[in-house]
């Protein structure tokens, strides 16, 4: 397992345990760093506390006291805590550096960097490529956002394996040396100001991720977005555009094809994912792996088995001509717009969930398809409200998922899609937008 060498740092305070904490914790422990930890829940007497205190960690529990700063030279800190956090803001007034666990993985992982962030299709995107290079017989390792910890995974890389790593602007803003030698930017929407504050805060953050590139690195950015645009000037690595409005440079398609450059890669109606959203991710991913040397075989193998990324506009099965698609991670509704567009065939929308005080006038102009809705949750009299001001006249308002998928299934007809979109987070009946879709999924299975 490798260590950090050569880090600048020797007293470091790690702010919230959680499993980026905890990895963090370890590697830093393990580096010979000395290491306080400040989590205002955690159990001091838990196995994975102890392991931490057995190796010289010192913890601190019940509070953010600012003695916690004490000596400290840097702060290692859970995306999710806020700036706003007394205990970081003063580090950032006392000019204490930052970071999130990610800042670590890039001092510590030799191989080919590649990182990717964006508002929407990050997940898809990552797995994609990871998929791409290992269906090459290339060494490749996946890890961030999508559930598995950086610094963690880093450790065990050789120095020939290819990391993709998903960020989140959240972790993004938590770097300061980090510098992956492919970057991609998907896209970007309003989202997160909550946390950041500002949408330029927030865009900001996003490009945080070629900040630090050079001209040996690459930039695969979305050329139909006019933000990231904006940002090439600023760029010093080599630009590599995904389009889908655009035709000849980087990786594009048209009405059969898709291409890199010039290069006819495969014809579009070989790939099995569904969607304009998905097509970009899949355009933005063709376009990493074609600059880092990727076989058009690989590419072919996985574009024509690769189904989705559990809860995103995924395959659950057909039933008697009925076709049914779990999209419970569309949380807003940007996302369940793209999931509506994905389909030409009528479509029996189930969507609802918590209430952010959010209007759905916004999703109006994509029901143009939708024959029938399954409202639930707490915005389920305003989304009952906007289908009804484009004229959908069969609205069922249920309570359980079992109802929904039933009522659904009753009003649909063969070759109708029933999608699962909700437009909202989970939160008011779900832990997880994941609980979610997965009773969905159960409820599907259960339809005789």
């Amino acid at each position: 397992m490798k260590t950090l060498t050569n880090f600048p740092y020797k007293h470091v305070l790690v702010v919230g345990l959680a499993k980026s904490g905890t990895a963090a914790s370890h590697l830093l422990l393990d580096s010979e760093i000395k290491v306080r930890i400040n989590d205002l829940k955690a159990d001091k007497e838990s196995e994975g506390v102890q392991s931490l205190i057995e190796k010289g960690a010192e913890v601190i529990t019940g509070g953010h006291p600012l003695e916690a700063l004490e000596g400290i030279e840097l702060i290692v800190k859970n995306p999710g805590i806020p700036y706003e956090n007394p205990l970081i803001d003063e580090a950032v007034k006392r000019e204490v550096p930052v970071v999130t666990e990610v800042e670590l993985a890039g001092r510590l992982h030799d191989g080919p960097l590649i990182a990717i962030t964006g508002s929407n299709g990050k997940t898809t995107t990552t797995t994609l490529i990871h998929e791409i290079i290992k269906a090459d017989d290339q060494p490749v390792s996946v890890a961030g956002n999508i559930g598995k910890v950086a610094c963690e995974v880093a450790r065990s890389t050789s120095d020939e394996e290819a990391m993709v790593v998903e960020m989140s602007s959240f972790q993004l803003l938590g770097t300061k040396t980090f510098k992956p030698d492919v970057a991609v930017l998907l896209n970007l929407y309003e989202a997160h100001l909550d946390y950041h504050g500002t949408l330029e805060a927030y865009h900001n953050a996003k490009a945080k991720i070629i900040e630090n590139q050079t001209s040996e690195d690459t930039f695969v950015y979305n050329a139909d977005d006019e933000k990231i645009m904006s940002y090439l000037p600023g760029a010093k690595s080599k630009q590599v555009p995904f389009t889908l409005n655009q035709q000849g440079s980087g990786a594009w398609a048209d009405k059969e094809w898709i291409y890199f450059n010039e290069e006819a890669i495969m014809k579009k109606s070989e790939i099995v994912l569904v969607g304009e959203q998905n097509l970009q991710n899949i355009l933005a991913a063709l376009a990493v792996v074609k600059t880092i040397g990727i076989s058009n075989e690989a590419i072919h193998q996985v574009l024509t088995t690769f189904a989705g990324v559990k809860h995103r506009l995924e395959y659950v099965q057909e039933k008697n001509g009925r076709f049914f698609y779990n999209d419970s991670k569309a949380t807003n509704i940007l996302a369940t717009s793209y999931a509506l567009r994905s389909f030409q065939q009528p479509i029996i929308l189930l969507a609802g969930g918590l209430d952010r005080g959010n209007s759905f006038e916004g999703l109006a102009p994509y029901l143009s398809n939708v024959k029938a809705m399954i409202v639930f949750g707490e915005t389920a009299d305003l989304l009952k409200e906007t289908g009804t001001s484009v004229g959908i006249k069969d609205i069922i308002k249920v309570e359980t998922m079992d109802k929904a998928v039933t009522e659904a299934y009753r009003l649909s007809n063969q070759n109708d899609v029933v999608l699962l979109s909700p437009a909202c987070a989970s939160w008011d009946q779900y832990r997880t937008f994941e609980e979610r879709g997965n009773m969905f999924t159960e409820a599907v299975h259960k339809l005789k």
